[in-house]
């Protein structure tokens, strides 16, 4: 493996973009207006709550949603129906189950990879960190939205026969 780490493509990008924003609208009743895409220069996600899902198949790579205490709670109740108060276990439920959403509706548009989406993970605390596969550098894609602000981080290479 060289050195650089391996560029992120677009066309692997915007299936993750479209998915988070249909997710939300249509699982979460909640509108998100993406910012300005950026190539993220740490493994530090940007907000205290990350689901977590990897990829594998004809490219490999993870996915991030990463968001704060006040957001996950609205996501919770969203999908849940009861107000949440604490970050619970049923909180940490729904964020993996909306970080599976979102892989699984990306994987879906990228069915041509044959990939294969693990469990998801979530994971809680200021300054977690997240490693992505060896030389994969992900995208970030900031979002904001009337409970604060979402992030999605990409890492997603083609493997090399």
């Amino acid at each position: 493996m060289s050195a650089t780490c391996a560029p992120v493509s677009v066309d692997f990008i915007n299936p993750f973009l479209n998915s988070a924003i249909t997710v939300f609208r249509t699982m979460l009743g909640c509108e998100l207006q993406r910012g300005k895409p950026y190539l993220a220069d740490s493994v530090q996600p940007k907000h205290e709550i990350s689901g977590v899902i990897g990829l594998s198949g004809k490219a490999i790579g993870t996915v991030v949603l990463s968001l704060e205490g006040p957001v996950a709670l609205k996501v919770a109740e969203a999908m849940l129906g009861e107000a949440q108060t604490e970050l619970s276990g049923d909180v940490v439920d729904a964020i993996g189950e909306v970080t599976n959403m979102i892989a699984g509706s990306a994987k879906a548009q990228l069915e041509h990879l044959n990939m294969s989406v693990s469990l998801p993970s979530v994971i809680m605390g200021r300054d977690h960190k997240v490693a992505f596969p060896g030389d994969i550098r992900p995208i970030a894609i900031p979002f904001d939205s009337e409970w604060g602000p979402v992030c999605v981080q990409v890492g997603l290479r083609e493997q090399v026969d």
